[in-house]
């Protein structure tokens, strides 16, 4: 019957999604596939924490700004996720239930915490971010970048990431409490998600600064993450090749798992 729920609950929650734009038909069915599993094989604590970043940040890519279409050009991926953002958000915190239901240990409860703050944390620092009137500045030098230019941070964007991690641990207490889950105190979980999530976001500008792969514009020579810009084909710029943009989601949600594991023992 869990089962049979999850899935439900996940065709409805995926099919909205999809007829508001917010997902493509690949991603649809991911996050479907995903949602089954995160029910299924949890509870409501670890799908509730999964639908408390896919609604918020799905919300908040819709919020509207003048040159926000023009920075989704720079992007690989656009505010529709596919399959591949899809599972880059949301998968190793799938591999973090899995785990907890074949050897329930505190370990992974910490883990998914840090992982889904840092997703979380990164997404709403890039919306937010992106609507400052002051441009921001590289995460390594501190000169100013363009808009939308990876590595960069901004005063705005940093405070969003902490909103989102300590909304991401101080939902965990109010989940794993209506779950009958073994309570942990809220201001531990509302900072394992806080520290967590601002690891894993600015683990996230650092990567983008440095090594993730970057391609640039044939025509205007500005630096992209897409392979297409001012309808050209985009040549390859810097970084190592393989470093995707779902790439660093994935490396930077592991670091942000960690710092909320360091927290819990520390703790």
């Amino acid at each position: 019957m869990q089962w049979i729920i999850g899935a439900s609950g996940a065709i409805l929650v995926s099919g909205a999604a999809y007829w508001k734009r917010s997902l493509s038909l690949s991603g649809m069915l991911a996050a479907i596939a995903m949602g089954t599993i995160y029910f299924g094989a949890g509870n409501a604590f670890w799908f509730g924490i999964l639908l408390m970043f896919f609604i918020t940040s799905s919300l908040l890519s819709k919020l509207r700004h003048d040159n926000k279409a023009e920075l989704e050009k720079t992007y690989a991926k656009t505010g529709r996720r596919d399959a591949g953002q899809v599972f880059a958000n949301g998968g190793l915190g799938m591999l973090l239930v899995l785990l907890y239901a074949i050897y329930p240990l505190e370990l992974w409860i910490f883990g998914f915490i840090g992982v889904m703050a840092t997703v979380t944390s990164d997404t709403w620092a890039t919306e937010i971010g992106t609507l400052s009137r002051k441009p921001p500045r590289s995460v390594l030098t501190g000169k100013v970048l363009q808009a939308g230019a990876s590595g960069g941070v901004s005063l705005p964007g940093t405070l969003a990431a902490a909103a989102g991690g300590l909304l991401i641990g101080a939902s965990s207490w109010l989940l794993m409490a209506l779950s009958g889950m073994s309570g942990h105190a809220l201001w531990l979980l509302s900072l394992a998600g806080l520290l967590g999530g601002l690891a894993g976001a600015f683990a996230d500008s650092i990567l983008g600064a440095t090594v993730q792969r970057m391609n640039r514009c044939a025509v205007c020579g500005r630096e992209v993450e897409g392979e297409q810009h001012c309808g050209k084909p985009a040549v390859y710029g810097r970084g190592w090749h393989w470093m995707s943009n779902d790439a660093v989601n994935a490396v930077s949600s592991i670091l942000g798992g960690g710092v909320a594991l360091l927290v819990n023992i520390l703790g």
